[in-house]
């Protein structure tokens, strides 16, 4: 980002500092800078500290490899999650989605990314060795696959697929199709089709009918 000759040094590097933000361009990292210098000393000041906090006190938990403070870290040690079931996630933020809906009472597994061949990442790059070493434990059953519908996510849910199929354990993956709120008209041919073959009855029953 180039500086302007008129910006003060501190203030043009505090500039640079959030344009290197993901997300953050030119003029929201300039918006946030001069915000930053208006605001009261004790607001930076805790700005300032939080920062230093997350990178002094956060750690991966030893066994879902989530961001916690505390290892284990709160889903791993809490004894109210059912220890049966494992839903494998892409990232630490696939697990704040996921929480949202109340819709899971069991563990979690960060694999901190996906494959992608075309990026150099392959599976000794991600937590597959931890998960897989979880995997022999006796009380999981289940492993839910919550990989992204894209590319990579296709591709690590069909290698952890592959690899945990040997284990005897059950395999489920999230279903795919048309998101509520969306018209059927303007949905591509991909989501039609995982939306009718994940079709559901109209009563409620989880039983899955697949596309004729």
């Amino acid at each position: 980002m180039q500086r302007s000759p008129v910006t003060a040094p501190t203030l043009a590097r505090l500039i640079d500092a959030f344009h290197r933000l993901p997300g953050i361009g030119p003029k929201s990292a300039q918006r946030l800078a001069y915000y930053i210098l208006r605001a009261p000393r004790e607001e930076a000041e805790a700005l300032a500290e939080a920062l230093l906090e997350v990178k002094d006190r956060t750690q991966l938990c030893g066994v879902c490899q989530n961001i916690t403070d505390v290892d284990p870290c709160a889903v791993c040690s809490d004894p109210n999650r059912a220890a049966e079931t494992i839903c494998v996630v892409e990232e630490p933020l696939d697990i704040v989605a996921i929480e949202r809906t109340g819709a899971h009472r069991g563990r979690y597994h960060v694999l901190h990314g996906a494959i992608s061949p075309m990026d150099g990442i392959g599976p000794e790059d991600l937590k597959v060795r931890e998960l897989l070493a979880r995997l022999g434990d006796q009380g999981v059953q289940e492993v839910i696959l919550a990989t992204n519908p894209n590319l990579e996510g296709e591709a690590t849910a069909g290698y952890l697929s592959r690899v945990i199929g040997a284990m005897g354990l059950r395999i489920t993956r999230l279903a795919h199709g048309l998101p509520v709120g969306a018209d059927v008209e303007y949905a591509d041919e991909r989501t039609l089709r995982e939306a009718l073959t994940h079709r559901v009855l109209m009563d409620g029953e989880p039983d899955r009918y697949e596309a004729r």
